[in-house]
């Protein structure tokens, strides 16, 4: 709860810092620049914050006997319009916990993302939509992560802040045309770091990451794309598609020759989020959120170590099928200001 709620304060104080630029309606839309004389702030973003709560006492049904969702989500963009230079920044977070009667209320986290882009172009003189430009994006997480499958989970973590933390620069060409980007980058280096103790816990290291080192250099191609569209006054979309190739990747071969791995350019990094919101009135939402990943250096295995006996000890969830895919999916009722 504590968690929740500085985050939450901490979501409104950005929200009431933006509130104080300048908003330019056309230029939100399109982010244009057609005259060389425009000079504009340019911000635009999402708060939500959902609560669910449930109680049973003798339900023939089963279930749990109480329990209570808080989820908290803040996107935002801030951009700076000056002639033909165009900065935009845009910021993703969110979290959520779950507070359970059958595990005394311990919280355990649902959700945890910190996304933050940055880039910087200048217009092409002969296209008003193309731009070159330089970006920067920096991925990770607030607090640990744990695997609740095991029966002491939580004795260690599987992850924390900045471990992992992904960095990302690239130089590439930016279209932008009415709520819409594409950039694309031929040369992007990427960084990956994490503390030791993860990448000693497992023999093949983790987080693409080898054993017992605490980084990652990757070189390669980078393509994002976003779109965001308000379908009519009420119904907001907005999605989101990277995908990385590495340049430096190389399949891994036994004492054979045998291919174990195939880790070559063509195993392509992906993201896709996507959020669609319905405001039922003023301040009360229905949203849902979706992302997909696929990552060949974050591998899915159907059983899970347990560190302090070493037995393995096999993930009883649904969605197993799925390998090697990282899907969250939110569905939430609650509080939500557009700004």
């Amino acid at each position: 709860m504590k968690r929740l709620s500085l985050l939450t304060y901490a979501l409104l104080y950005t929200l009431s810092s933006f509130g104080q630029l300048e908003k330019t309606e056309e230029l939100k839309k399109s982010m244009s620049v057609e005259k060389k004389d425009t000079i504009a702030w340019v911000k635009g973003g999402v708060l939500s914050i959902g609560i669910n709560q449930g109680f049973l006492h003798n339900w023939a049904a089963g279930g749990e006997i109480a329990s209570l969702t808080l989820n908290g989500r803040f996107s935002g963009n801030l951009n700076r319009i000056h002639h033909k230079y165009l900065w935009t920044n845009n910021l993703e977070l969110t979290y959520g916990l779950l507070y359970a009667y059958s595990n005394e209320f311990v919280p355990r986290k649902l959700d945890d993302r910190i996304d933050f882009t940055s880039k910087f172009g200048k217009q092409l003189s002969s296209k008003k939509d193309f731009f070159l430009a330089v970006l920067f994006n920096f991925k990770s997480q607030f607090t640990k992560g744990y695997d609740y499958n095991l029966p002491n989970w939580d004795t260690f973590s599987t992850s924390k802040a900045f471990s992992p933390a992904y960095f990302t620069e690239a130089i590439g060409f930016e279209y932008r045309h009415e709520g819409m980007s594409l950039f694309f980058s031929p040369i992007a280096a990427r960084f990956t770091i994490a503390d030791k103790y993860y990448t000693l816990m497992y023999p093949e290291g983790a987080f693409g990451i080898k054993h017992g080192e605490t980084s990652r250099f990757e070189l390669g191609a980078y393509f994002t794309g976003r779109y965001q569209k308000e379908l009519n006054k009420k119904l907001l979309f907005r999605t989101r598609l990277d995908l990385y190739a590495n340049y430096l990747a190389k399949d891994k071969k036994n004492e054979l020759g045998e291919v174990v791995k195939k880790d070559n350019p063509g195993n392509i990094d992906l993201l896709w989020d996507n959020f669609f919101s319905w405001k039922m009135n003023k301040f009360i939402s229905l949203t849902l959120a979706a992302t997909f990943i696929y990552d060949n250096d974050l591998p899915y295995h159907p059983n899970t170590t347990d560190p302090n006996t070493g037995d393995q000890v096999s993930k009883h969830e649904p969605g197993r099928e799925l390998g090697w895919w990282q899907i969250k999916q939110l569905f939430s009722v609650g509080f939500e200001y557009r700004f």
